[in-house]
């Protein structure tokens, strides 16, 4: 990557001794301006890197030229080069933010190092701020895919929360992408310059979890060798995502309702009060109020933390987005392998949205990118995916057929059927019985609800 390099001075001598110095230099392109229009139009419009200037502008003063640039582009290293090697002037440019103070005539390399430094600083903030945007980008709304009404709830409820500071608890199946939501709702509130921490309480033994979550401070406890952050003084100005919050111990969960209270905690083996500003999101995929009911959970720390609740439904529940979900992770999984688009046969598509996935959307995703690994045409077939999730699907298929069929007495026509025909006549039917109750119909036909509207949408477009 080329650097670009203004330089700025009033004499185009010492310009003209600076270029020669990057001269030496690999990947840098150097610019000159002698105005405050040029510099500033250069800033507005031009990706710099850095800035070495004596300072001297014509109407402006010397500080509020360093202001004004620093205004317009607060990471923006500058290098003030003058022949003015007074102190005081040297502390107030460094307080109006310049990277370094240099005075000539420059001593040996004191120069090359000041702007080797600057650059790789530059150049690590640029880095950090495109990783930025990638990742806002990556956990926005538009990213959660489905256009079932049970989805569009959890993006609206989603949506409206993410303005505020209200502590969330995401709940729902394994797979169905509750750290997902969490992610996005952090990337989209007022805290999205702040830290996103996560912990998942399942993955960690119980004596390490208090420690991982308020720190401790040096010879807490054996191999405490030095003092460390917990992950709530981590999250400070941001959010702590708590993943799997039931699988935490009682000890724990009272510790939690302290600090969610006071906004305050102690590290293990400290006496020393610390003040956290943090926004907590939690998440699980078991029944809380049931821990409760067992004695398995705290009351008061669950109402705490129910404060916003979000059901994420699981997948069989949004049967309508199973192919939505699916060609996207193709399209994702095609690019990332360097293949061309791939498609689903129809029988592929068949087979996704006839199956149940336990593991939801997890589970979908892991199937597809096998089958893009294993795809070596333009098409995806049946031979792509897991033999058990076929197996199931006919298994499944038939086991609704036979539900449906049962107690009825139907003799199969000499001239045969169609299958769809018939399908689509059953589903109708069982609408007309239950007088239009899409529950009561679905358990007429042995379906689950969302099976059964999935249906009943596919037959309404025909």
């Amino acid at each position: 990557m080329v650097s670009r390099v203004l330089i700025t001075d009033d004499e185009e001598r010492i310009i003209r001794n600076v270029k020669v110095m990057f001269d030496k230099m690999d990947n840098i392109e150097v610019v000159k301006a002698q105005d405050l229009t040029s510099i500033v139009d250069f800033v507005e419009r031009e990706k710099l890197h850095l800035i070495i200037t004596d300072l001297r502008v014509p109407k402006m003063g010397r500080l509020e030229f360093l202001k004004q640039i620093k205004s317009m582009d607060s990471e923006l290293p500058v290098i003030v080069v003058t022949g003015d090697d007074s102190i005081e002037t040297a502390v107030e440019s460094m307080k109006e933010g310049a990277f370094d103070y240099i005075v000539r005539p420059f001593e040996g390399e004191s120069l090359s190092v000041a702007v080797e430094k600057a650059l790789k600083m530059r150049s690590l903030a640029m880095e950090n701020r495109y990783l930025r945007k990638e990742l806002e980008s990556h956990y926005n709304f538009g990213n959660i895919i489905g256009n079932s009404p049970k989805i569009l709830e959890v993006l609206l409820l989603a949506g409206d929360v993410s303005r505020t500071d209200s502590t969330v608890f995401v709940y729902g199946e394994s797979g169905t992408g509750k750290e997902l939501v969490a992610r996005a709702i952090h990337f989209n509130s007022l805290r999205k310059g702040g830290p996103l921490v996560s912990i998942n309480c399942a993955a960690l033994p119980e004596t390490l979890l208090e420690s991982e979550l308020f720190g401790y401070e040096k010879g807490a406890f054996t191999g405490a060798e030095k003092s460390k952050k917990g992950r709530f003084e981590m999250a400070h100005g941001g959010t702590l995502f708590l993943d799997e919050i039931s699988e935490m111990n009682p000890i724990v969960q009272a510790k939690v309702l302290r600090l969610i209270e006071a906004r305050e905690l102690e590290r293990l083996g400290g006496s020393e009060t610390v003040k956290v500003d943090v926004r907590i999101i939690c998440a699980s995929n078991k029944n809380l109020e049931d821990y409760v009911k067992k004695g398995q959970f705290r009351e008061d720390l669950y109402y705490r933390v129910n404060v916003f609740p979000i059901k994420i439904p699981p997948l069989r529940e949004r049967p309508e987005d199973i192919l939505q979900l699916a060609r996207n992770f193709v399209a994702q999984f095609s690019e990332k392998m360097g293949k061309l688009s791939l498609k689903m046969t129809k029988n592929v598509e068949n087979l996704l949205v006839s199956s149940r996935w336990d593991g939801n959307v997890r589970e979908l995703r892991n199937c597809m990118e096998r089958a893009v690994i294993l795809c070596k045409g333009s098409m995806v077939t049946e031979d792509h995916l897991p033999v058990t999730l076929v197996r199931e699907s006919i298994s499944g298929y038939r086991s609704e057929k036979d539900n449906a069929y049962k107690m009825v007495n139907f003799n199969l026509p000499p001239e045969g059927i169609s299958i769809d025909e018939l399908e689509k006549h059953l589903v109708l039917q069982a609408l007309k019985k239950s007088k239009n109750n899409k529950t009561k119909a679905a358990k007429l036909l042995g379906l689950s609800r969302g099976t059964f509207r999935y249906r009943l949408e596919k037959y309404a477009q025909n």
